[in-house]
């Protein structure tokens, strides 16, 4: 029987609703790895990986969802401030685990822009992509003007979540970014 995961990258600039409208429609895979970007391709200021990997645990421990786990294998992968690309993280996936069915799922954002990306259609022929929309649209830029312009963010990412965004200096935004 082969092992299905799904591999759900994002910025995580934070974690908010609209990602938890996603995972929400992955419970029949086995496992969904939660890989939050190292560096970002296409440039996009974030906060530092280690805080955005710790508001995953957070965003995880929250939603209670069995199959979710964080992954972290950009940062293992990383060589300095160079993006890794999905075609790169997917192949060293498949390597660390050869009998495991892989499928990339994309946001409608990215999904527009696919053919940007690295290699893929390599990408399309080794693996399956899941376009999977948001159901409820909240979006990290939300997340992070409302805190800028102090702000209610309880009703657009999870209790811990916000707690941690609100109660710790790691993860503070000093203007709205992109």
């Amino acid at each position: 029987m082969t092992h299905s995961t799904a591999v759900f990258g994002s910025a995580f600039n934070p974690p908010s609703l609209g990602h938890k409208s996603v995972l929400e429609r992955l419970s029949h895979f086995d496992q969904v790895l939660l890989l939050p970007s190292y560096t970002h391709a296409w440039g996009k200021v974030m906060l530092d990986y280690d805080a955005r990997c710790e508001l995953v645990e957070a965003f995880i421990d929250d939603l209670n969802q069995p199959n979710l786990l964080l992954s972290r294998l950009e940062e293992e992968m990383a060589v300095g401030d160079e993006a890794i690309t999905t075609y790169a993280v997917l192949t060293e996936l498949q390597k660390r685990m050869p009998d495991t069915e892989l499928t990339f799922v994309i946001g409608p954002d990215n999904f527009l822009n696919f053919d940007k990306f690295y290699n893929s259609e390599q990408i399309l022929a080794q693996w399956q992509v899941l376009a999977c929309p948001e159901t409820v649209t909240v979006r990290s830029t939300v997340i992070r003007d409302n805190i800028v312009k102090k702000r209610p963010i309880s009703h657009l990412t999870t209790p811990k979540v916000a707690r941690l965004l609100l109660s710790d200096e790691r993860y503070f935004f000093d203007k709205a970014e992109g």
